[in-house]
Order: structure tokens, then sequence, then C-alpha cells
């Protein structure tokens, strides 16, 4: 099964780190955010990823194109450039990259890449996010409610406490940041089949897939929501990266499943 990762974006909102190389590219412990999702995959058995680009797409490219040099020892031949290889420590992964337009929305993008994936179902999910979500579950979850479409839902922390105040000023009850406030949001990692490209019918260039798309196939009662309750954290900020990156270098990265 296939795996299709949203890598196109510009990370506005973490300009200090991707005005030089696209978001997925942001290194957490030493190694692009994008590798930590394909190993999370990986470890579940699935190692065929078509990643959706378009920001400094070349970037992505070159990355993936020089990964087993980068990971071997080798003896380098200049004069007649023969490489022997000595030792190669890589992963399973089978990468297709495909340029799906540099200002081309999320829909758009999945549309562009139909042809990759045919007629088979495959996973979705953005290039910014982990978690430690067991896929096996979510495709036996997606398989058992006979829906095009599949998300996982999470309840992120919340940044502040909450309070309850009567009319008197007094403070009823205090929670040290609740979970989410018990709203479910869409975590990404989705399951689809093959017929949720109907919904992407015509021209999808400017079109959000968690908008109009998405919200058809709900409204068509063809979407469902696998609860997770476990880890899962977003790079949306320059905090967030931060944060990763002292989890991972605590031995606290709860998405490394591998």
């Amino acid at each position: 099964m296939k795996v299709v990762i949203f890598a196109g974006g510009f990370g506005t909102r973490l300009m200090e780190e991707t005005e030089a190389r696209p978001k997925p590219m942001v290194e957490i412990g030493g190694k692009p955010i994008l590798w930590h999702i394909l190993k999370m995959y990986e470890h579940y058995g699935y190692n065929e990823f078509v990643i959706c680009l378009g920001y400094k797409a070349t970037f992505i490219k070159e990355y993936f194109y020089n990964y087993y040099l980068h990971n071997s020892d080798v003896t380098i031949e200049l004069a007649n450039n023969n490489i022997k290889v000595h030792y190669s420590e890589t992963e399973s992964f089978k990468v297709t990259l495909i340029d799906t337009g540099l200002h081309t929305n999320t829909a758009g993008r999945l549309k562009r890449i139909q042809k990759y994936v045919q007629d088979e179902t495959f996973m979705l999910t953005y290039g910014d996010g982990v978690a430690n979500v067991n896929f096996k579950e979510l495709l036996n979850f997606h398989k058992s409610h006979g829906r095009l479409a599949t998300l996982t839902s999470v309840q992120i922390p919340g940044r502040f406490g909450n309070l309850e105040i009567n009319t008197a000023g007094e403070v009823g009850t205090f929670v040290e940041k609740p979970a989410g406030d018990g709203m479910w949001i869409n975590g990404g990692f989705f399951v689809l089949e093959p017929g949720i490209f109907k919904y992407l019918d015509g021209n999808m260039d400017d079109v959000q897939w968690e908008k109009g798309p998405l919200e058809a196939i709900a409204s068509d009662n063809q979407l469902a929501a696998y609860k997770h309750y476990g880890f899962w954290k977003c790079m949306d900020a320059l905090r967030d990266r931060i944060e990763l990156e002292e989890m991972w270098n605590s031995g606290k990265a709860q998405w490394k499943t591998w």
C-alpha cells in the first residue's frame, strides 16, 4: 500500500526554518521530519511513498537522490568517478517524488498524483506531523467501517488553563491545559479509497483538501474518524520544533516506534 505525503507548502508559520528549505526538511535530531514520518510508516511495513512536492522541490529530490551515498562508507576515485561502497546503512524506502506545482493547494496536489496510486486503497498524511499511531489498527478500522475515507482524530493539549468562575468572581474549578477541551480535530493520517477522486473533479489547484472535498465526503456519510489517544504533534511553529527536538534528545520521542 502506498503512502502519499503533502510536502509542497511554503511553511510560512515556520519562516525561521523554511526560508532556505521546505518545511518537511526541517530537522529533528539531525534528520528531516519527513524522514521521521517515513520511518513511522516503514515500521508497520509501508515503505512505498508518493511525495507531493512544491516549494523548493529540488531540495527534497536531491536529499533522496544522494541518500544512499550520504549513508554509506565509500572510496571515490576522482579520476574516473568510480565509487566503491564499503558499507551502507539505508532504509527500505521506495520514494516517488512528484512536482505538483509551486502554488497548488492540497486538493490539487492530491489530484495530480492520482495515476501513481491508481485504483488501490492508499494512505495520506501531512509532511509536518508525527505520532505513535498504529497504522495496522488504523487500516483495520477503515476496512471495518466501509467508508471512502478515514481520518485520524486527535485531542491536542490546551495552551492555557481553564477556569470556571461564578458571578462572585470565585473560581470553582481549575484545570491546567486540558486535552483539547473535549474537541477532536483532524490529525491527518488518512486511509483513502480511490473513489475519493470523484470529489476532486474539475480544477482543484486553489482548493484545500480539507475544505470542499473532505466536507463533501463527510456530507455523503463517507468519512470515518479513528480516535487516537496516544502521542501526536504537528510542527506548526518554531516552538513546536524546539519541543520535538527536546523530546528526541531526551529519549522521550514517543513517535519513535522503530
